[in-house]
């Protein structure tokens, strides 16, 4: 069975311009839809609060990555609370190229609580309909950024996957319009590799966290290299490195 990427006719209540009469096309969610707005200032508020914590993980010798599965899999436990929400400046640019692309098939690799995803969700349904397929390997996660997207009323816009995403990406049957890269840096290329292939000539792949972590993202920028595979890649200079790749073949 192929993933459910296909658009839907989505339901409107909820999500209302002042004038209450503009098509989902005329809209911008970042600007019009005050419970969506509420949500991300609360998650963003949760995702700060961590900061101290995380620092403080390091600070007492914990090591961070270097690409090994067995080290992901150790501080499982640490991490199974914890956002780690991509920057809003990012996602909030994520969100305009989905608009510009006019996306309506969108994958996410690494849904975490489901923050990225609210934004994803808001640009395909802004567009006039379609569906965001994240996935991830928490079960914990995918259930709070289940609630969460209920919350924004977003749930019809977005289909969850919860496993390895290298699994649960196997069986894609439609032209992909983009593809977000939020998780675990060693395993993007392998997503990439899967996803690729089937993303359509204009769509796009962004990668958070690619000048800081560009040692662990070593075999993705061999995948966007290579004129094979038919991308154009350039690091913006965001906080921590965003790569946009475009397919352009």
């Amino acid at each position: 069975m192929g993933l459910p990427m296909r658009a839907r006719s989505l339901p409107r209540d909820g999500y209302r311009a002042p004038s209450d009469v503009c098509e989902a096309d005329d809209m911008n969610s970042l600007n019009d839809d005050a419970r969506l707005n509420e949500l991300l200032d609360e998650l963003y508020r949760l995702n700060d609060a961590q900061n101290s914590a995380i620092d403080e993980y390091y600070a007492n010798g914990a090591e961070r990555p270097t690409g090994y599965e067995e080290e992901g899999s150790s501080s499982r436990k640490f991490w199974r609370d914890k956002f780690v929400a991509i920057d809003r400046d990012k996602a909030e640019f994520v969100y305009l190229i989905c608009r510009s692309i006019g996306a309506t098939r969108i994958i996410e690799a690494g849904t975490s609580f489901g923050v990225s995803t609210l934004f994803l969700a808001a640009a395909v349904r802004d567009n006039g309909g379609g569906i965001v397929t994240t996935c991830d390997n928490e079960p914990t996660k995918m259930a709070v950024a289940r609630h969460n997207f209920e919350k924004a009323m977003l749930s019809d816009s977005i289909d969850t996957q919860t496993g390895d995403i290298r699994d649960t990406l196997r069986n894609i049957d439609e032209p992909i319009d983009f593809l977000l890269l939020d998780i675990w840096a060693p395993i993007a290329a392998d997503v990439a590799k899967l996803v690729g292939p089937h993303i359509r000539t204009g769509g796009m792949i962004v990668a958070d966290n690619t000048t800081v972590r560009r040692n662990l993202y070593g075999g993705l920028f061999e995948y966007l290299d290579d004129p094979v595979n038919g991308f154009m890649t350039r690091t913006l200079p965001f906080d921590g490195g965003l790569e946009v790749a475009v397919k352009t073949t």
